[in-house]
């Protein structure tokens, strides 16, 4: 009798700990706060999922959460771009739209501030399950740190 309440007790804590991982919410307009604040930003914020179809074509329908701001200075954008999709087959195409985007990017940079490009070219579009980013800065990699110390 002992070993059979041993062996539910231990699929117990093994289902309880395969099903809390991968499950923690983000408030995505905190960690657009803390890279502000950390980075002394002062970018145009997108206000509503509508503006993620217009700069992105991403759906509203696809989107649970985001934030998303920018700063259209035509020689070298700032984006960073924040997004909960609503499930993983949206969240595979915000990943393609915004893949989209910073292609164009890039090949802006190449066009017309070549002497940035490296750094664009150090930014990327990340997934991590139905959380996706696209962060185009100077100090990119350093935001999206940001962005895992939340997720984590």
């Amino acid at each position: 009798m002992k070993k059979v309440f041993s062996v539910i007790a231990v699929f117990t804590l093994c289902f309880a700990l395969l099903t809390g991982c991968g499950s923690k919410t983000v408030n995505l307009s905190e960690v657009m706060d803390k890279i502000n604040s950390d980075f002394s930003l002062s970018l145009k914020t997108l206000d509503d999922a509508e503006k993620l179809d217009q700069y992105y074509s991403i759906k509203s329908e696809d989107v649970k959460q985001f934030a998303a701001e920018i700063d259209s200075n035509n020689d070298a954008p700032v984006e960073i771009v924040l997004v909960e999709a609503v499930d993983a087959a949206a969240a595979d195409r915000v990943e393609s739209a915004l893949t989209t985007r910073y292609n164009a990017i890039i090949s802006q940079y190449s066009s017309y501030t070549p002497e940035k490009l490296s750094a664009a070219q150090a930014c990327k579009v990340t997934k991590d399950g139905n959380y996706v980013t696209m962060i185009v800065a100077e100090e990119g990699p350093e935001m999206l740190e940001i962005f895992y110390d939340y997720l984590k």
